[in-house]
């Protein structure tokens, strides 16, 4: 009976342990233009360059830090380099995009993990 009690808190403990476990975010680029878009993601504690997103592609997922976020694209054969600033929390996926208008524009879109 002890042994069956004792599994029973162990399996309770794990499943809430497993529950409650939270992921960092995750940022990735998506080039909607006809130019390749070199990105740069600033964090609070790094910075990520994502170069040569060619037209219509999507890079991979990378874990950054939770908190506030700064995408800067340059674009070829563009003067303009859109900016945008963007709050990133735990266990969302995001992705910014590198809008096909004039001028060009970033978008975030966001997703649960």
């Amino acid at each position: 009976m002890k042994k069956t009690l004792l599994y029973i808190i162990a399996l309770a403990f794990s499943i809430a342990v497993i529950g409650c476990s939270t992921e960092p975010p995750s940022v990735r680029v998506h080039n909607e233009r006809t130019d390749k878009a070199n990105v740069q993601i600033k964090t609070t504690t790094s910075t990520i360059n994502q170069n040569d997103v060619n037209a219509g592609s999507t890079t991979n997922y990378q874990e950054v830090a939770e908190g506030n976020i700064e995408a800067t694209a340059s674009i070829q054969n563009e003067s303009f380099s859109p900016t945008i600033t963007f709050n990133a929390t735990n266990d969302n996926n995001y992705t910014v995009v590198v809008v096909n208008s004039n001028p060009p524009t970033l978008r975030v879109d966001s997703s649960s993990k």
